[in-house]
């Protein structure tokens, strides 16, 4: 049975739409209301909050702790500063991705990482010999996305810190109605948004009734987003909200290699578009090797957008005298592409409509040869429970990159 996070009692009275799903073993929203669109909207154009707890936590510290998280990832984390967080995954000895997070530095010896799926393990074993304690802190932390344009707005009527100083990819200690708390500028929308981390094993620092930290830090945000267009958001909107910005996702744009029963299910960084966080040059590292061979080689295969047309699509739902039809939820199930000859040159592995750019958009994994923007492919689309092909343009991602998500 999943079970529930420490604002449940504040998202299960807004779920009108009784939609919710396992996320981790999580109970989480699908969506609040029967349509996901509203809540898709107010990432975009205002504030969406969504819980975000199921993320997978481990609190590493000692001092070897940096130097084991430079092993055990991709990027060389004793470079990163106090204060800041970076965007990695890890792999196996063969170079192919297990997992992917993020790392943030909150001391100089003490470090947070998020992940997909179970990695203690994995980690543990990693540790042997370093001086490093780790600590699966997931039940323990409470986690927030609020993410849109809005955000900073929000989060400057609740907290202590300095949101205006709060740059890219940094994170900060803060007062949140008087609870202790993080807020890190982090997010999976591709928009301006800030991720907040309350502790709840601490329990609630306020009066009887007043609630617990979590719960407090909820109805803060909640009350001060009011006037900002703030909406609770769940799964669904979130989805369409990371194809946009070109974020992969485990289990569904690539799988992690300890679960993979074929070698061609792996995928290594470069062929999921992580190449840039690949530091090759400096001590050894899980997976260095083969890295630095496939580097010198090339990939065999490319991670890329496709803007599939819209004409197309229009063509083939004509032909059985229909209107297109395509759902406002992101897919996952995974779509062949073809050259113009019909030969299978990749898959598609999500995507979804965007409403904001008013384009049908797909990620997906294509061979070296087709992987250049501007390349034509064609995807498969099934109409009638018959089996059709659109031509789509390759293009490279993020599709939605706003400047406000830096600024």
């Amino acid at each position: 049975m999943p079970i529930p996070s420490p604002f449940h009692s504040r998202t299960s009275k807004l779920c009108t739409s009784l939609r919710w799903k396992d996320w981790a073993g999580y109970h989480a929203v699908c969506s609040y209301r029967t349509c996901h669109e509203p809540e898709y909207f107010a990432f975009r154009h205002a504030a969406g909050l969504i819980d975000v707890t199921p993320l997978f936590k481990y609190e590493v510290y000692g001092p070897d702790a940096a130097a084991l998280l430079a092993r055990i990832t991709v990027r060389d984390i004793t470079k990163l500063g106090v204060g800041r967080v970076t965007y990695l995954c890890w792999c196996d000895d063969d170079g192919k991705v297990v997992d992917d997070g993020t790392v943030s530095r909150l001391e100089e010896d003490y470090f947070r990482v998020t992940a997909a799926e179970p990695s203690l393990s994995w980690f543990e074993r990693m540790a042997r010999g370093y001086q490093v304690t780790i600590e699966d802190s997931t039940q323990r932390w409470g986690a927030l996305a609020l993410q849109g344009p809005n955000s900073r707005d929000i989060l400057k009527q609740v907290s202590d810190a300095d949101m205006d100083g709060l740059g890219f990819f940094r994170v900060v200690r803060a007062q949140l109605d008087g609870v202790e708390a993080f807020i890190s500028r982090t997010g999976y929308t591709g928009d301006l948004g800030y991720e907040i981390w309350v502790d709840t094993s601490a329990g609630s620092p306020g009066s009887a009734g007043s609630g617990t930290a979590a719960e407090r830090v909820y109805d803060a945000l909640t009350e001060a987003g009011r006037n900002f267009g703030l909406l609770p958001a769940g799964l669904d909107a979130m989805d369409v909200t990371r194809i946009e910005a070109g974020f992969i996702m485990n289990g569904v744009d690539y799988f992690s290699a300890h679960h993979c029963l074929t070698e061609m299910r792996k995928s290594s960084p470069y062929e999921l578009g992580l190449g840039w966080t690949v530091k090759l040059d400096r001590g050894p590292f899980v997976g260095q090797a083969a890295l630095a061979r496939e580097k010198r080689a090339g990939s065999a295969r490319l991670f890329v957008g496709l803007d599939v047309a819209w004409t197309d699509l229009e063509r083939v739902f004509a032909g059985y005298g229909l209107p297109p039809e395509i759902s406002s939820a992101a897919w996952r199930d995974g779509r062949p592409v073809y050259d113009r000859d019909g030969r299978w040159i990749g898959q598609a592995t999500s995507g979804a409509w965007s409403p904001v750019l008013k384009k049908n958009l797909a990620l997906a994994q294509l061979e070296a040869s087709f992987a250049t923007p501007g390349e034509r492919v064609e995807i498969e689309l099934t109409a009638e429970y018959r089996r059709h092909r659109v031509t789509a343009t390759v293009v490279k991602p993020p599709f939605f990159n706003p400047p406000r998500k830096r600024a």
